[in-house]
């Protein structure tokens, strides 16, 4: 049982990455004409395997509505501070529920809330690269948390910068692709980053300081949860 779910787990990163190098080779060659509906399948379909192997999870009534308040939290987080650009507590929350509760928690919980939160901030063609970059930051979260590196906070703390930055360029992806199918050169996505510096450099910090401020306490309110109730183990 224990090898079919890592086993899932890889199928799922495999897709992604592979999802990542097809758009990207697609764009760059010059075959973008139908590069945005083949990147919303791509994201799509990478998301699939986290699914169903969540899906097939037994679990508990309970369960089900932890995972649910926390995908709500992280959701909500988002919606306070929507004026203030990429300064939020959702990563934050995404990467504390995997540290938690595991790579699919962290997955499930990080796509839930770009979804949700969307209702309240608008769905748009971004809507899916959303889902997969805080599902993938949680993911990933998940997959090292019993590593000596993410177990200290100064490796939480450059976790948590490096994927305000990952998920800037993930999401500068989809901007290039809707409005410049024809013309992604290198020159291009190297420029896009620069522009987006700034906001990047936001979240990243914002990452930290919650990190640095609330991670011992939120940790220990979810394993102390965990624990008591017998939840997710």
């Amino acid at each position: 049982m224990q090898e079919r779910k890592t086993h899932a787990g890889k199928n799922g990163l495999i897709l992604t990455i592979a999802g990542f190098v097809v758009i990207l080779a697609l764009s760059i060659s010059g075959s973008g004409d139908y590069i945005m509906p083949i990147s919303f399948a791509l994201m799509i379909l990478s998301m699939v395997p986290f699914y169903i192997k969540f899906e097939k999870k037994e679990l508990d009534a309970e369960e089900i509505v932890l995972i649910a308040m926390i995908s709500a939290l992280a959701a909500v987080g988002r919606v306070p501070f929507a004026a203030l650009p990429s300064i939020q507590p959702t990563s934050f929350i995404i990467i504390m529920t995997a540290m938690t509760f595991g790579k699919e928690v962290g997955f499930l919980a990080g796509s839930t809330a770009a979804l949700v939160s969307n209702l309240f901030l608008g769905q748009g063609p971004w809507t899916p690269w959303q889902m997969l970059s805080w599902g993938m930051m949680g993911f990933t979260a998940g997959l090292l948390k019993d590593t000596h590196f993410i177990k200290s906070k100064l490796g939480l703390c450059f976790f948590g910068f490096a994927w305000g930055f990952l998920f800037g360029w993930i999401m500068n992806l989809w901007f290039l692709f809707l409005f410049q199918m024809k013309d992604i050169t290198w020159k291009v996505l190297l420029g896009s980053c620069i522009a987006s510096f700034k906001f990047d450099l936001n979240h990243a910090v914002c990452n930290i300081i919650f990190i640095l401020l609330f991670s011992d306490r939120f940790t220990k309110i979810l394993n102390r949860t965990k624990e008591k109730y017998g939840l997710l183990k």
